[in-house]
């Protein structure tokens, strides 16, 4: 552990959801979770609960349900309503061994940031600093001399992603 409490090593995490308050008075909390169906988010465990302090510790054995409106979940160890809502804003994260592989040219974000960008000529932009989605596509974030926002489009702007060599091309105008 850092001195932020978190684990130093460098296994990237997949922010899954978040505890948003207590559900009842037996300990059980509500979630807010972003996968697909909600309730999916317990296929995906060991869970790394990481407080607003920062600080990190693992939990196996989340089960829960899907209710409406929200996410109920039962934690080992979550007792009552205090417990549940001393939770209230830790952040559920899992490892990314966890999920399941992509399917054929389909992507994790937290896959792709940090791969070098490249043109179609071999111009160099930068690398994927983060991705984020407008709704009508995703936007790679690329930080180099500047940073450029790039539509995650295939194969409109995104000719290739290679792995292997660590680089995405691009087919994007390198003064735009």
């Amino acid at each position: 552990m850092n001195e932020a409490g978190r684990p130093t090593s460098s296994r990237k995490l997949i922010l899954m959801g978040r505890v948003t308050g207590a559900f009842g008075v037996r300990g059980d909390v509500r979630l807010e979770s972003w996968t697909e169906p909600r309730q999916a988010i317990f296929r995906y465990q060991p869970w790394i609960l990481r407080a607003p302090s920062g600080a990190e510790r693992e939990l196996r054995g989340a089960r829960g349900r899907d209710i409406g409106k929200t996410v109920v979940a039962t934690l080992p160890g979550c007792e009552d309503r205090d417990a549940a809502e001393a939770l209230r804003g830790t952040e559920i994260l899992v490892p990314r061994e966890a999920l399941p592989p992509p399917a054929p040219g389909e992507y994790y974000w937290v896959d792709l940031e940090g791969l070098r960008v490249v043109t179609l000529e071999g111009v160099e932009l930068g690398h994927v600093s983060h991705l984020f989605s407008t709704g009508a596509n995703d936007v790679m974030v690329v930080r180099g001399e500047r940073e450029r926002m790039l539509p995650f489009v295939q194969p409109d702007y995104v000719k290739s992603v290679d792995f292997d060599s660590g680089t995405i091309t691009v087919d994007w105008d390198p003064g735009f």
